[in-house]
């Protein structure tokens, strides 16, 4: 059974090398790629508009791209001012994950300190690139600790979301004016 199990992984990997010699062998002269361009590194500043790498790249963006009313963001997936806003308000919880190309940060349990018995979680989701109230969602969740120590959820008014929702556009909106009187 070892020989044979050895067989198969030498096998598997001269298929593989043969495979990838013949990827490699279609890279010649039929590619889309124009030939003068070919092995040439680009680097800020030199590399032409209409590659991945020229303006707008592929992280980037260029003017079009806004739209209207639209906040560039380095990058970003999302409106930098709700992205910058979110961090900035939820700064004293530990976050568990945050994704700026999607547009979600995911807080870790929160436990205020005058409260122990009782956490929070909060889900931030960006949705548009423009700065909107309905550009932004927030989750929260709650738990309080029951006399045999077992977290139990319990239910929040959506008055809770709805404040977390405004403090963050609040905040945007101090960061749009703050960037705008520069």
């Amino acid at each position: 059974m070892t020989r044979c199990r050895s067989f198969f992984y030498v096998f598997s990997g001269f298929a593989l090398s043969v495979f990838l010699m013949g990827c490699d062998a279609n890279l010649g002269t039929d590619s889309a790629f124009p030939e003068s361009s070919r092995g040439v590194v680009y680097q800020d500043g030199n590399a032409p508009d209409d590659t991945i790498f020229g303006k707008g790249g592929i992280f980037g963006e260029d003017d079009k791209s806004l739209g209207e009313g639209g906040a560039g963001g380095g990058g970003l997936g999302v409106n930098a001012y709700l992205w910058r806003a979110s961090l900035d308000t939820l700064a004293f919880i530990p976050l568990s994950s945050a994704d700026p190309f999607g547009g979600v940060i995911i807080t870790d349990w929160y436990s205020p300190p005058e409260s122990p018995g009782e956490r929070f979680k909060l889900t931030v989701y960006i949705l548009d690139r423009r700065l909107r109230a309905d550009g932004l969602r927030v989750t929260a969740f709650k738990q309080n600790q029951d006399t045999t120590n077992q977290w139990v959820s319990v239910n929040l008014t959506p008055k809770v979301t709805t404040d977390i929702e405004n403090a963050i556009l609040s905040r945007a909106r101090e960061l749009r004016v703050a960037r705008e009187g520069e």
